[in-house]
């Protein structure tokens, strides 16, 4: 695949992260991969852990606070503490609530499940899978990775229908290493557009293998080039109950992200 990239500023709690990747030609035919998406399962703690799970909490450093998330597994509702804000999500219901004067200006519909997604993939995509399929190899300082393409239902993911997940992973160990994603909701455009990020700084957590640390790359021409943007989870907590409804509830001050002027 050829591709380009375009340059963003570093992510914030009112801007999306979009920095795009363009590739002049669509990963091969989706078919049916599971055996391979059983390996990477495995390679990152297994399925049968993760599905034993009912909420997840976690934090995003921030250079002057700690981002806070806090996602019910089972209704995918969500509740994110930003410093001037707090966006949450109960049912079909997406809010923000502004703790000061300064009005919320991000995409609520993109930023409420975007952050959860990175962190916990390859499970949330696993779970959320449409079909799968081969993709062109990648390759890296010498190394080749394959890749597993990858579509979500969008009843499950709440994304569209055209979005794709590209996992390349070390075929040693079948450990995820990079991350190509298509997530149309981002733009208005007809062209085919990912983004590519590395996972670095692996740690394990009640069994499970997931990133501390993001890293977004330029990817030009097939050429993996400088980092340009980097982000850090810290303080991962999974839990075998599901969250405390109330977190997640519309509170009487707070607006309908609908309501909310882009």
């Amino acid at each position: 695949m050829a591709w380009s990239c375009k340059n963003d500023p570093k992510p914030n709690e009112n801007t999306t992260v979009d920095e795009e990747v363009i590739t002049e030609s669509e990963p091969s035919e989706v078919t049916n991969d599971g055996d391979v998406i059983s390996k990477i399962a495995e390679a990152h703690g297994g399925m049968e852990k993760w599905n034993g799970l009912k909420s997840v909490y976690f934090e995003i450093e921030r250079s002057d606070y700690q981002e806070k998330y806090t996602i019910d597994l089972d209704s995918r509702n969500v509740r994110i503490e930003y410093k001037d804000h707090i966006l949450g999500k109960d049912g079909e219901t997406l809010w923000v609530k502004n703790l000061g004067t300064e009005d919320f200006k991000g995409k609520a519909e993109d930023l409420h499940n975007f952050m959860y997604y990175l962190h916990f993939m390859p499970f949330i995509i696993m779970g959320d899978a449409k079909e799968n399929g081969s993709a062109p190899v990648l390759t890296y300082d010498g190394k080749e990775f394959p890749g597993v393409a990858i579509k979500p239902d969008p009843e499950k993911s709440g994304k569209t229908e055209n979005d794709e997940f590209i996992i390349y992973y070390n075929p040693d160990t079948y450990q995820m290493e990079w991350l190509a994603y298509k997530v149309n909701y981002f733009t208005e455009s007809k062209e085919v557009l990912y983004t590519l990020i590395k996972y670095h700084d692996w740690e394990t957590v009640d069994g499970l293998v997931l990133p501390s640390v993001v890293q977004w790359h330029i990817f030009d021409k097939g050429e993996i080039k400088d980092q340009i943007n980097e982000m850090f989870y810290q303080n991962t907590k999974l839990m075998t109950e599901a969250a405390d409804a109330s977190l997640f509830a519309k509170p009487a001050d707070s607006k309908l992200a609908s309501e909310i002027k882009k």
